[in-house]
């Protein structure tokens, strides 16, 4: 928490130009492995949204503002801008445009700030100071940019990481309240919520969480009855409109920071299961944003670009509505080499033009860093409007992610996170075929400072040379006149094996809507659960504590087929009765493991009995237990004891995990379904 980023530092603006530095060895002569990539167009996630490309600025950055980074940042598509940086939030005051304790850089104040957003094309998202500010000093702040200038700042955190405020130890931000519990931050949002929305009742508030997986979440602190995201959603749920993650993955080599990309899917699934659990009425309407992430290798050279891309897509692959990099200009940490070039420990997307002691110099003032082009392959790859659908690949070392256009073309982003060999790719495609011209291609590889582009190889076959970003563009073999709207988010509930479906009706196109199909993603492929003329379908035979992305399609009367809805995603649990009952409780967490507790309730056993349950993912093991004779195999665990359940036993384990801690919600008492307490 405290190496990860520069955050109370000024970097200074001396320029300087680096040595130029010999390019890394090329791959070998031998034929590149192969590989195969699916795209499943009927897959729907997300919509790309607007604000989905973002990064911080800071009042430490004297190039705040500027029209060389703002042009940079428009160029590479850049629609969020974060300030006033970091933990600079809960010390900066921006009447003054002070920050006691921290050092402030002339002509970055606010209205500085929003020339560069403008001038950028993009939106701001403000950090209303929390640790020694107060509601009314956010609601003048309010007043100032929507009233007084009319600038239209939608989007507002209150504080940042606050949880870092030492009530769990670890103190790093400001907080100079007397109290600082999560109670205590959840009605401090409250307040400054009321103040800032009696100004402008359209503004939207974020409060801050812990993210899955991440110190302190799942640790519940002295004197408090629940964690931090319990609580602060609890108290504050019903008065925000957003909550505020984020992510710094850890890992001490390139290979592991790329394999980091993989635990988003869970991670925002355990973040929306907490919002809907304990944010009251209503709650899908509070939206996530990720205001900060880097990657843990190689911040300023190729896998720091690809952790980039990877990162991003994923978290907006998952409704993630915007994704901000730590930061613009950061300064030099350390310098090493990285994939053959040097990496300065620089967290910023551009180069301060600094140089470390003992001599070794960045590039000069403002040259973007590898993971500038990791963003602008981004917003080539996927635009607003455009709908993220279903992509991978059977090799590990290939990321697939591909976007559905509006005007039918089909974008497919490829990540070749081989240092050393380049893939021969093959790509086959569900629900879309490309049209048989080659595809524009764009290129970002090792060592380069720019994205190149061609017309080269075909839809259904690349060449992906090692460590790169590779962006086709396709367009469809015949293009489809007038077909039907996308069905709307569908909604559902569902039991231990049983599921309802409904959803909003589609727009017709050219001709009336005939049926709607619902389809299970099953990996990259669909599997259909059935069709109706309505807008709900009920479905059975469903595995008991499992989860389950649908997408409902559109077809009329002429066989055209609309985009996938918006996903869906259910999890079964437990039947509502059964002759035996079971209770599993996080008793004792650290971020990286548990104490679990176990109490089962059942009549009629006698004897030896065997509780099963299947952890979630594949990243939680069991490491020892008590009160009976524990055992994991692959994902499944089992406990056997003798004690008598017919008034309740109690079994414990500690158990590891290396990723979101998703709990099972299904177990078997000698082979029967036992309902969930």
């Amino acid at each position: 928490m405290t190496a990860r980023r520069l955050r109370w530092a000024a970097w200074p603006v001396i320029a300087v130009l680096a040595a130029a530095v010999p390019a890394a060895g090329t791959a070998g002569a031998a034929a590149a492995p192969e590989a195969t990539v699916t795209v499943n167009a009927r897959a729907g996630l997300a919509t790309v949204p607007e604000t989905g490309i973002g990064a911080n600025h800071a009042v430490w950055d004297s190039q705040l503002g500027t029209d060389t980074v703002a042009d940079l940042f428009g160029d590479a598509g850049v629609r969020m801008l974060r300030y006033p940086g970091g933990s600079y939030g809960d010390i900066y005051h921006w009447k003054d445009n002070t920050a006691p304790g921290g050092y402030v850089a002339p002509n970055t104040d606010f209205d500085t700030f929003m020339g560069g957003v403008r001038r950028t094309g993009a939106q701001p998202v403000i950090i209303a100071n929390y640790g020694t500010g107060t509601p009314q000093e956010a609601a003048d702040w309010v007043r100032y940019a929507n009233v007084t200038k009319g600038y239209g700042v939608r989007y507002w955190e209150i504080g940042n990481e606050l949880y870092g405020n030492g009530h769990y130890g670890a103190n790093w931000e400001a907080d100079n309240h007397a109290d600082k519990s999560p109670v205590a931050y959840a009605n401090g949002v409250v307040a400054y919520a009321d103040a800032m929305k009696a100004v402008d009742p359209s503004v939207k508030i974020g409060a801050v969480l812990t993210t899955p997986a991440n110190w302190p979440d799942g640790i519940v602190g002295t004197g408090d009855t629940a964690t931090w995201n319990q609580t602060v959603l609890s108290i504050a749920g019903p008065h925000v409109d957003f909550v505020i993650l984020h992510w710094y993955p850890g890992g001490s080599t390139a290979a592991e920071a790329l394999a980091k990309p993989e635990q988003v899917t869970d991670m925002i699934y355990l973040a929306r299961d907490q919002i809907t659990r304990y944010a009251g009425a209503n709650s899908g309407r509070i939206g996530i944003a990720l205001t900060e992430t880097n990657s843990p290798v190689g911040v300023d050279t190729q896998p720091g670009a690809l952790f980039a891309a990877e990162a991003f897509t994923s978290l907006l692959e998952n409704g993630v509505f915007t994704v901000d990099w730590w930061d613009t200009h950061n300064g030099p940490t350390a310098l090493s080499t990285v994939a053959g070039y040097p990496d300065y420990g620089d967290s910023g997307l551009l180069s301060s033009a600094t140089c470390l002691e003992g001599g070794a110099c960045e590039p000069a003032l403002n040259t973007p860093f590898a993971p500038y082009y990791g963003l602008k392959m981004l917003s080539t790859f996927a635009r607003p409007g455009d709908q993220y659908v279903r992509a991978g690949a059977d090799d590990p070392l290939i990321g697939a992610h591909a976007a559905r256009r509006p005007n039918g073309d089909l974008a497919v982003l490829l990540v070749n996170k081989d240092p050393d060999q380049a893939r021969t790719v093959t790509l086959d495609y569900q629900g879309y075929t490309p049209a048989s011209s080659a595809p524009q291609v764009f290129t970002f590889t090792n060592g380069a400072t720019s994205i190149a582009s061609g017309a080269t190889g075909t839809g259904t076959s690349q060449a992906l040379p090692p460590y790169s970003l590779t962006t086709l563009v396709l367009h469809p073999a015949a293009a489809v006149s007038a077909p039907p709207g996308a069905p709307g988010q569908p909604t559902g509930t569902a039991t231990d094996r049983t599921a309802t479906i409904s959803w909003p009706a589609a727009a017709p196109g050219g001709h009336p809507i005939a049926k709607y199909e619902v389809y299970r993603q099953f990996g990259t492929t669909s599997e259909q659960w059935g069709e109706t003329t309505g807008t709900s379908i009920d479905v059975g035979n469903l595995v008991p504590g499992s989860r389950y992305t649908v997408n409902v399609l559109a077809r009329d009367t002429a066989g055209k087929v609309s985009w996938a809805s918006p996903p869906l995603t259910l999890t079964t649990g437990a039947p509502a009765a059964s002759s035996c009952t079971v209770r599993m409780t996080d008793v004792t967490d650290w971020a990286s493991g548990f104490v679990g507790g176990i109490h089962v309730v059942a009549g009629g056993v006698v004897g030896d009995w065997t509780l099963t349950f299947t952890w979630p993912t594949g990243r939680q093991r069991v490491t020892s237990g008590w009160n009976g004779t524990w055992t994991q195999t692959g994902s499944t665990v089992k406990v056997t004891s003798s004690a008598p359940l017919s008034s309740g036993a109690d079994v414990g384990f500690v158990a590891d995990y290396g990723g979101p801690n998703i709990l099972p919600t299904a177990f078997s008492l000698n082979g029967t379904l036992c309902a969930v307490a």
